[in-house]
């Protein structure tokens, strides 16, 4: 039995330490967190997951960014503990959050990752659209979540206007 709620201040600490746990040591080096420098996440879409005892088990991040004047969200990082991978932790992570997301009317989201595994939940290979480097074009996916809004949605990504 697990407990989804949204992430708190006070949660804060926790999952870095989760995310420290299951990502290698570099992992805030990657480019996608340039893009989080400084931002805010988007605090609604930011979930974790507590067993009965009230221990962490999963959690997952948004933040804003843009491609060409258009707001995108930026997925990630989602974990899941070592100890509770494979029970499915990590789609119902990315589920839920993604019917809250298009519920607040955002319209596309991306982000950095395997493609055999994201494209369960819609995610495909963005064309024409660049991560910071040192990125490989092929893990950049997207997902839309109104029809058409990758449409034409074409350049860097890039930090949100604050």
């Amino acid at each position: 039995m697990y407990q989804l709620e949204e992430e708190t201040e006070a949660d804060w600490w926790e999952v870095e330490a989760l995310y420290d746990l299951c990502f290698a040591p570099g992992r805030t080096a990657l480019s996608s967190y340039r893009l989080r420098d400084g931002v805010a996440t988007v605090a609604p879409l930011c979930l974790v997951l507590r067993d009965e005892t009230g221990t962490l088990a999963a959690a997952i991040r948004y933040w804003p960014a843009e491609v060409a004047d258009q707001d995108i969200l930026l997925l990630g990082p989602v974990a899941v503990h070592p100890t509770r991978q494979g029970e499915g932790l990590g789609g119902l992570l990315i589920n839920e959050s993604l019917a809250e997301a298009k519920r607040l009317g955002w319209e596309r989201v991306m982000l950095v990752g395997d493609a055999p595994y994201y494209s369960r939940f819609g995610f495909k290979k963005l064309e024409g659209v660049v991560m910071p480097p040192p990125t490989n074009p092929d893990r950049v996916l997207g997902l839309e979540l109104v029809r058409g809004a990758w449409d034409g949605v074409k350049g860097a990504v890039t930090k949100a206007r604050s």
